[in-house]
């Protein structure tokens, strides 16, 4: 299945600017390892220790997954990976 994934402003410089692709995966595991195959150091930005690194979330479709990478995708969908923001 295809899914549109969006790259957060703070990852495009791997990615020269794209801000978002299409990637055929069935889980959020798999779109962040084939995001890496053609962004190298994408899954090191998204990912640690085999989860979400703390402070990203994804959201599918709009609605924020407590799954992580395990989250499976079952229709063609939006993906998002949303950095946590700091301030103050």
């Amino acid at each position: 299945m295809i899914h549109e994934v969006w790259i957060p402003p703070v990852h495009r410089d791997l990615t020269a600017g794209v801000e978002r692709v299409q990637v055929e995966a069935a889980t959020v595991g798999a779109t962040v390892a084939a995001l890496d195959a053609r962004f190298p150091g994408m899954a090191a930005r998204l990912t640690r220790d085999g989860k979400l690194r703390p402070g990203i979330a994804v959201a599918i479709d709009g609605v924020l997954s407590s799954r992580g990478l395990r989250q499976r995708l079952n229709a063609p969908c939006e993906i998002h990976f949303v950095p946590a923001i700091a301030g103050g």
